[in-house]
């Protein structure tokens, strides 16, 4: 089973929810704007994407902009500001049994439903 984690507003997030129900595979939606992923999640997501806690962080958003921007945060301080305001978590993030990838572009998402399940 796949989760994604989508916000209904943004176009990429809703272009890759259609592919993911396009491809027919059994999926969780996570509304992540009304139920927030917590630092321990945000921290186990990062683990799967391979990235540090700061390439997480939407920096086009204004609230990053007015409070964030400039700022030097260690990796604990950004899981602490996305589990905060959910709004600046990059989206849309799709996850799978050992991998996830953030789908920009939507295609991304075409690595995790090419892995076998498990």
């Amino acid at each position: 089973m796949l989760t994604i984690y989508h916000n209904p507003r943004c176009s990429k997030s809703r272009a890759t929810l259609e592919l993911l129900q396009a491809s027919g595979a059994a999926l969780r939606i996570v509304h992540y704007l009304e139920t927030p992923p917590g630092v321990a999640e945000l921290g186990a997501l990062v683990d799967k994407l391979g990235i540090r806690p700061g390439e997480l962080v939407r920096r086009g958003e204004a609230l990053f902009r007015e409070h964030y921007a400039g700022r030097e945060l260690d990796d604990a301080g950004w899981l602490e500001a996305m589990a905060a305001n959910p709004i600046l978590i990059e989206r849309p993030i799709v996850v799978g049994d050992t991998a996830a990838v953030i789908g920009r572009p939507p295609e991304n998402v075409r690595q995790l439903l090419e892995q076998p399940a498990g």
